[in-house]
């Protein structure tokens, strides 16, 4: 069994040399598709592996598929820039290649680091997701925001390890990502014809922080998860509130017409 690693990005040389360290005596081959960074990204990757390609970014989905499309190997790892495997994770699939798989998907958990400290509740854990697949079984699916590969229950599998997730190392990484996937998503579900009303938006804000204090314990995470509860809040307001607006935008634009002359 060989591995192939693929991975996306665009601007990721603080993240990208421990991602595709961790790869190193894993995987086979590693290829990467970048959404011409204009940091020292792509002379980075160019260290580890000569096949890097180039192509403007549409969606998660489209890029993860064509990263696929130019791997070697049937069995694909998936890796965020900021994401590496763990020494247990390194080993369970080093085990895993020694073997004949039986599934077509291998799931594992996702361990996320938030500013100062590895994150264990607060609804961020185990958080496991299928990143290891056959690409000739399975495929990326999925909206613009929202990515996953989806495997039937009876032929996934599941590896020991977590795979390290460097998210945030501060508040303003942490507000810039609301601020660019709440926009892609409020994009996403005003094409699906999705609606909400004003008390719409501030009750689901509302309801986020019931529900990562009381059922998610994000309270056992100390500071940090009370700090991931509230901007959880804003994350899912700023996205419904941008629907709203959508909304009301496309319903001027509309007043504004000019009305066709009777006869």
């Amino acid at each position: 069994m060989k591995i192939s690693a693929c991975i996306i990005g665009l601007n990721e040389e603080q993240n990208i040399t421990a991602c595709l360290e961790s790869l190193k005596g894993v995987v086979d081959e590693i290829v990467y598709v970048d959404s011409h960074s204009t940091d020292k990204t792509v002379a980075i990757v160019k260290k580890f592996t000569k096949k890097v390609y180039f192509r403007k970014f549409d969606n998660y989905v489209a890029q993860k598929n064509f990263a696929a499309q130019k791997a070697t190997h049937d069995w694909v790892l998936n890796l965020d820039c900021d994401e590496r495997l763990s020494p247990e994770l390194r080993e369970s699939i080093l085990q895993l290649k020694q073997s004949s798989p039986d599934k077509v998907g291998y799931k594992f958990n996702r361990l996320t680091w938030y500013i100062y400290r590895f994150i264990r509740h607060s609804g961020w854990y185990p958080d496991d997701k299928v990143r290891l697949y056959n690409r000739r079984e399975c495929s990326w699916q999925g909206d613009e925001v929202h990515e996953i590969i989806e495997v039937p229950p009876e032929k996934t599998g599941k590896l020991k390890g977590d795979l390290l997730h460097y998210s945030f190392h501060s508040i303003d990484d942490h507000l810039k990502t609301i601020r660019n996937y709440s926009e892609m998503a409020a994009q996403a579900m005003y094409a699906r014809g999705r609606k909400v009303s004003l008390f719409g938006v501030f009750a689901r804000a509302a309801w986020v922080i019931i529900r990562k204090f009381f059922f998610e314990f994000s309270f056992l995470d100390g500071s940090a998860g009370i700090i991931i509860t509230y901007y959880s809040a804003v994350a899912t307001y700023t996205k419904y509130i941008k629907l709203y607006v959508l909304h009301k935008q496309a319903n001027l634009n509309h007043a504004d017409r000019p009305q066709g002359r009777s006869a």
